[in-house]
């Protein structure tokens, strides 16, 4: 099985780039001209968040136009960016699997891994919760499971990154809530978005997860105190491939055209070929 991971859209208005300079709307494209050309083609795409950047209906159409073009099933999350309500009314018509009323949590059984994607969305915050209702929530839908493989997803990452400017717009969690993750050996990682940066981490006995920005990036900022910035590192997204023997390995694949694939030819100087005795 092979999914691809998009996160953080921020769809604007067309002639409205994001922060008055990153267009936005020609990286979704882009992100999707990518899915595309993978090849052998993912079974199905997530996107972790962050859909639009205002939640506006005019941010919304431009997404539901991008996703379209993608023929294999789409599952799409909220972020903080995005307005629950607008999010469930603009998509709903295409993505079924979102719920009409409440959080947009909902679960996929139709592949060899499970799909569970959690809504940590507060109104109006930048960082996320997942509460006592949404936790109760994800503990029914581990044990109905009975241990097959499983892929969690959300948008804020329910961990710390070692990032002061992202740490301080964090999902909330409980303190039970790691111990359900390690409860459940069976969770190959939680996909995360939210930070635009690749970044992984050891958390509750899997692994946790966090795809990059198809547009913009956060700068990489370990000093103590700062704040983000953005910057314009090569776009991204996550290729996780599942086997049997292997569970889940994800993979990191830069978006944009950078030449064709060349052979590996070695110089007859190279120390791990074989030197041909002379005689």
């Amino acid at each position: 099985m092979i999914i691809a991971q998009l996160s953080d859209f921020h769809a604007r208005p067309h002639g409205c780039p994001a922060y008055g300079f990153v267009d936005t709307n020609a990286a979704i494209e882009g992100a999707v001209d990518a899915v595309l050309a993978l090849d052998p083609a993912p079974d199905c795409v997530l996107v972790t968040g962050d859909l639009a950047d205002c939640g506006l209906a005019e941010e919304y159409a431009i997404v539901r136009a991008a996703l379209r073009r993608i023929p294999m099933p789409v599952y799409v999350l909220p972020g903080n960016h995005d307005r629950r309500e607008s999010f469930a009314l603009a998509l709903g018509a295409d993505y079924g699997y979102l719920p009409k009323t409440g959080f947009l949590h909902y679960t996929i059984e139709d592949f060899p891994v499970r799909l569970i994607g959690l809504d940590t969305v507060i109104a109006g915050e930048d960082g996320g919760e997942i509460c006592a209702e949404r936790e109760a929530w994800l503990t029914k839908r581990l044990r109905e499971g009975q241990g097959r493989p499983t892929l969690i997803f959300m948008h804020h990452p329910p961990f710390a990154v070692g990032v002061d400017g992202m740490d301080v717009i964090p999902c909330r969690v409980s303190a039970s809530f790691s111990a359900l993750i390690t409860d459940h050996p069976e969770i190959e990682r939680v996909l995360c978005g939210h930070y635009h940066r690749p970044i992984q981490r050891r958390f509750a006995g899997t692994i946790g997860y966090v795809a990059p920005g198809t547009a913009h990036q956060v700068a990489l900022d370990l000093r103590p105190g700062t704040e983000n910035w953005f910057i314009m590192e090569p776009p991204a997204f996550a290729v996780h491939a599942w086997r049997l023997e292997t569970g889940v390995v994800s993979h990191l694949q830069v978006i944009g055209d950078y030449g064709p694939r060349r052979p590996f030819v070695l110089d007859p100087a190279y120390p791990g070929k074989p030197q041909v005795a002379h005689v």
